[in-house]
């Protein structure tokens, strides 16, 4: 049950991610969340929609894992797996804070489902 309740968790922030990249990219909350100016916000908008899209994949992609039950673990631990190495390189190349928001997360999230 921890288990599944890590890779929910995993889910909703993906799905928040998502909502802060498509839906409230411009706003004093999109902006404050990736420390954007209103000009660069403005200039990568549809970039960070499709960002979000991804995300939002990754979390569908974690709750059809739930959804599944125990045969579902296989399709669980390959996306928290591609939520680590998205989480890794993010914080490589775009900022440390994500590796604690998505990869530690997700690492917890997987060594618990292989542990269950």
């Amino acid at each position: 049950m921890l288990a599944n309740i890590l890779v929910a968790l995993v889910a909703v922030i993906h799905i928040y991610i998502l909502v802060l990249e498509m839906f409230l990219w411009e706003t004093p909350a999109g902006r404050k969340a990736f420390k954007l100016s209103v000009d660069f916000a403005r200039e990568t908008r549809v970039l960070a929609a499709n960002q979000g899209l991804y995300n939002g994949f990754l979390a569908v992609g974690l709750l059809w894992g739930l959804w599944l039950g125990d045969s579902g673990v296989p399709v669980t631990l390959f996306f928290l797996s591609c939520v680590l190495i998205a989480g890794i390189f993010g914080a490589v190349t775009a900022s440390r804070k994500i590796l604690y928001v998505q990869a530690l997360p997700a690492l917890v999230a997987l060594v618990a489902v292989m542990l269950r």
